[in-house]
């Protein structure tokens, strides 16, 4: 039976469903009503041909929707005196997959026949790609400006893109409008009082959000569950992660976070951000930043261009609780990163060049101690870039 939903904020239950809401009525994300916690990992009895469903008995969800992705090498970076997990190295190219395995295997088990997804180009070719595998349709909102490869891949699946003109806000909007058939502007953060906009799903379909849907964390809680496995489980001093609406970044916290409860590490790793400069809200509220108006400056990491993360005050809170901290970049900073990424054999799209350019920051900052444990995951492929 799939798990109902829950509201950490206001308490309220709501039944799993077709219908369910996308948040709560308060405003706040949902969560899983059940949470399985960790038991002895040596009874998981891992297998290479199961990826990240090795773990199912540490998910909230029944596996139905899969490709085989998961388990992604964990390799020795020199140049950077780090580890790289190579999250490029999925179905789709990208460490959405993650999200996207466990939101239609979601979405399946409640009997959902269309998703909804809004997207840079990733999660929306990650969701189009499982919703084929489900036999499932979707519908993915897009920024009019997308990258043609990325676009190819949503339409090669057979789902209809819908392109937006505007900012990757009003992608959103579109789309959360479209899901509650057209009942309000889709605007109105966490909290907001104000808001009298429906949460359920009344509209064009299932909204399949890798920001909002509790099932995809889910599935990106999985990439810290790899990493300390493939380190015969414990975890590195620190992780370096590209923030945009924090889906990874969260995942991650909530990942260690599990294993610490459950007594498998130790203590937590410290969480670095890693943003933009003028998309760097996490930034701009927790660390130093590039000076930049928000949202109005020549990108290069297409992939993170958020400045109204969802679910903002969590990642924040990861940051805290992990003594963490956040830095944005200048677009130069990035590229010269992914040249040295290129030459290094590392063939990724700009946005994971975020990363690698900030674990160099934090270093010269005296964030990080030089002989810090560190992973950094490279998110994308550069077949993605043209």
């Amino acid at each position: 039976m799939a798990a109902d939903l829950t509201c950490p904020d206001c308490g309220a239950v709501h039944a799993a469903g077709p219908d369910e809401p996308w948040r709560c009525d308060c405003g706040s994300p949902l969560e899983f009503a059940d949470r399985p916690l960790p038991d002895d990992p040596e009874v998981l009895e891992l297998e290479p041909g199961r990826g990240l469903w090795n773990f199912a008995p540490w998910l909230p969800i029944d596996e139905r929707v899969s490709l085989g992705e998961g388990f992604t090498p964990l390799v020795d970076a020199p140049e950077w005196d780090a580890e790289f997990k190579l999250e490029y190295v999925f179905p789709t190219g990208s460490f959405k997959d993650r999200g996207a395995t466990t939101t239609l295997s979601r979405a399946a088990e409640l009997g959902v026949d269309r998703v909804l997804e809004d997207s840079s180009g990733n999660a929306g070719a990650a969701i189009a790609t499982y919703a084929a595998r489900a036999g499932i349709d979707a519908e993915i909102y897009v920024p009019a400006d997308v990258k043609a490869a990325k676009l190819g891949a949503i339409e090669r699946t057979g789902a209809r893109p819908v392109r937006v003109e505007g900012s990757r806000q009003d992608v959103t909007d579109a789309c959360i409008e479209a899901v509650e058939g057209g009942s309000g502007d889709g605007r109105g953060g966490p909290g907001d009082a104000e808001s009298d906009v429906a949460t359920r799903q009344p509209g064009a379909g299932w909204y399949a959000s890798h920001a909002w849907n509790p099932a995809f964390y889910a599935g990106t809680m999985t990439f810290a569950l790899e990493i300390a496995a493939q380190r015969d489980w414990t975890a590195p001093d620190a992780v370096v992660l590209p923030v945009g609406h924090g889906t990874l970044f969260l995942g991650a916290y909530r990942g260690f976070s599990l294993l610490l409860e459950a007594g498998i590490i130790d203590e937590l790793p410290r969480l670095l951000a890693a943003q933009e400069a003028g998309y760097a809200p996490v930034a701009n509220r927790f660390g130093e930043t590039v000076a930049a108006e928000p949202g109005h400056t020549e990108s290069v990491a297409d992939g993170i261009q958020i400045v109204e993360p969802a679910r903002l005050d969590e990642i924040l809170e990861a940051i805290e609780r992990t003594d963490g901290d956040a830095i944005s970049l200048e677009p130069a900073a990035i590229e010269d990163a992914l040249e040295r990424l290129h030459r290094s054999g590392f063939y990724v799209e700009p946005t994971c060049a975020v990363a690698p350019a900030a674990l160099e920051r934090y270093r010269e900052d005296g964030v990080l101690d030089a002989g810090a444990d560190v992973v950094v995951p490279l998110t994308g492929s550069g077949l993605k870039i043209e």
